[in-house]
């Protein structure tokens, strides 16, 4: 006799998703998580809250036209989709889009879920029709940011504990499968010591004893490997330059990989292991939570971005424009360090910081905090970065900033006045009339005829040298690990596959470990807001196709 109906493996939130999901069907759960339950919730509750939608209320408010067409054109412009392993994951990108233009935003409201009115645009591309990028505004803000998403699920799911459908079994750290007969019957692992760690702060790994579960099926949601630096290096590809020697961490410790390897041992087939989501515009924590902790600067598009001997990044490389397409240009500079060179009245309309936890007034659902957004001055949250920021200068001219940078680096490279002078002056030149040939400063314009953007993310063009929106501010922006692309492969009910495609037994998987879905819905690139949608989608698909096989 099995000890349970099911093993969820990871509590993050596909994993609370899914879990939810079979709870509500009446079968029994079991959810193991390595981290004490202070981690309950996993990433997504260290999130901006950012989801995918096409053709909301809030983008038809904003008089966004948006269709189901134009965000597959995008998608799969954005995906490059080119190999046999793509089968699967071409499938999921297909119905994701049916979920985000249809019933998703009706079901995130029947759990609670509420947006913020200004839709972001995110990954705006800067290429052709059929490239690579977002047409138009889709990123979505829950009002509540990470934290909104995940409450409504941790609340079906300890309601479920209640009705005794539902054990939560935290500091149970799952080693391997157990394999009986050709299909996967249960878990087995280390029960690891009590631990007071606070949320993301690592834990200890010393075990106390072992563990084994017995169930119909297993479903695994363990989450990538952007905390284990190592594999991040190993799965490195060629086609976004050497893997980097320092790299920030945008998740926890935790987020090893180690259950992702476990399953491939066990037999399960991995895909597009090379596919991999790292931003480039990283600042180091001045609070670290968790070991190398950094943020992401959300960037409007003015900043002139600079690489790091002070040379202007090439078009359409502009802040927020194509993440992968700067990394892999970063990699060909020799350097792994970039820079925005910005002016006050920049940083204050369009420094974002990425994560709730930089996000009182959304996070807390703070009206108050929020009408802050769209008055003039620095946030205090970015406030606080630039007052103890070790990546920040602020300066009142340009050979001062220029000194600081090189003060921040040690010279290394060493920045030359002259260079970053000639690039600084020739962009503000450009700023005297509205007829230009810098293709950065018409993005600017054509942003600004979007409301959203014009309120609260896009400064009016002006002179970066001009003393009345000064002070000067540059950012030392690093490399930031974030998310896997690829992963368990999987079919369109969440089963995991064996090499050669047959069905793997008892075992499904959902979130990021499978890509997203598929073993990499979102192929080479993501348009954002489509990783805690990701999670969403593929935990409730799987939770309801075992729940209707069991």
């Amino acid at each position: 006799m099995a000890d349970t109906d099911v093993v969820v493996v990871g509590a993050g939130l596909a994993g609370l998703v899914a879990t939810a999901e079979l709870a509500d069907a009446g079968k029994r759960v079991v959810l193991v998580e390595q981290e004490p339950e202070a981690s309950f919730g996993g990433q997504a509750w260290w999130s901006f809250g950012g989801l995918f939608l096409v053709d909301s209320p809030e983008q038809r408010r904003l008089r966004v036209r948006d269709s189901l067409e134009l965000a597959r054109q995008d998608w799969f412009g954005t995906a490059g989709f080119d190999r046999d392993e793509d089968h699967w994951p071409r499938q999921w990108a297909e119905a994701y889009l049916q979920f985000a233009a249809g019933e998703k935003r009706a079901w995130l409201r029947e759990q609670g879920i509420g947006f913020f009115p200004v839709v972001g645009w995110a990954e705006r591309g800067g290429y052709t029709a059929t490239g690579h990028g977002n047409s138009v505004p889709r990123f979505h803000i829950v009002w509540g940011t990470g934290p909104g998403i995940v409450e409504p699920f941790a609340r079906r799911v300890r309601a479920a504990v209640d009705r005794g459908l539902v054990e939560l079994r935290f500091r149970h750290r799952v080693t391997g499968l157990v394999v009986s007969g050709g299909a996967v019957t249960g878990v087995r692992g280390e029960v690891l010591e009590p631990s007071d760690a606070a949320r993301g702060e690592a834990s200890s790994r010393t075990g106390t004893g072992e563990f084994e579960i017995a169930a119909q099926a297993v479903v695994v949601t363990s989450g990538g490997i952007g905390g284990n630096h190592d594999m991040v290096r190993r799965n490195w590809p060629a086609r976004l330059g050497p893997a980097p020697q320092r790299l920030l961490s945008g998740v926890p410790a935790h987020v090893d990989g180690l259950m992702l390897q476990a399953t491939q041992e066990a037999g399960a087939n991995v895909v597009n292991a090379d596919r991999m989501w790292h931003y480039t515009e990283g600042i180091a924590n001045h609070s670290p939570v968790w070991a190398r902790h950094g943020i992401r600067i959300l960037p409007g598009p003015s900043s002139l971005w600079l690489d790091a001997t002070g040379t202007r990044l090439p078009v359409p490389l502009f802040p927020g424009f194509d993440t992968l397409g700067t990394l892999a240009h970063i990699g060909r500079t020799g350097y792994e360090h970039t820079w925005f060179v910005a002016t006050k009245k920049i940083v204050e309309k369009e420094f974002a910081l990425s994560g709730s936890e930089q996000n009182p007034d959304l996070t807390g659902k703070d009206v108050r905090l929020l009408v802050n957004r769209v008055k003039a001055g620095v946030s205090a949250p970015v406030q606080a970065f630039l007052d103890r920021g070790e990546d920040f200068v602020t300066a009142t001219s340009l050979p001062e900033l220029v000194a600081g940078m090189n003060r921040i680096t040690g010279g290394a490279p060493e920045i030359d006045l002259a260079t970053v002078e000639h690039e600084v002056v020739a962009r503000d030149r450009e700023v005297a009339n509205v007829f230009t040939k810098d293709m950065q400063l018409t993005a600017v314009r054509g942003a600004r005829s979007y409301l959203g953007d014009k309120l609260i993310r896009v400064a009016p063009p002006h002179r970066l040298l001009d003393p009345e929106a000064g002070p000067l501010i540059a950012v030392r922006l690093n490399l930031l690990t974030r998310k896997s692309l690829g992963g368990l492969e999987t079919d369109l009910s969440g089963r995991v596959l064996r090499p050669g495609g047959e069905v793997f037994p008892g075992l499904y998987a959902a979130g990021e470990v499978s890509g997203f879905g598929g073993g990499g819905v979102h192929g080479y690139r993501s348009l954002e807001g489509t990783f805690l949608g990701g999670c969403l989608f593929s935990g409730r698909v799987a939770g309801r196709a075992l729940a209707a096989a069991l």
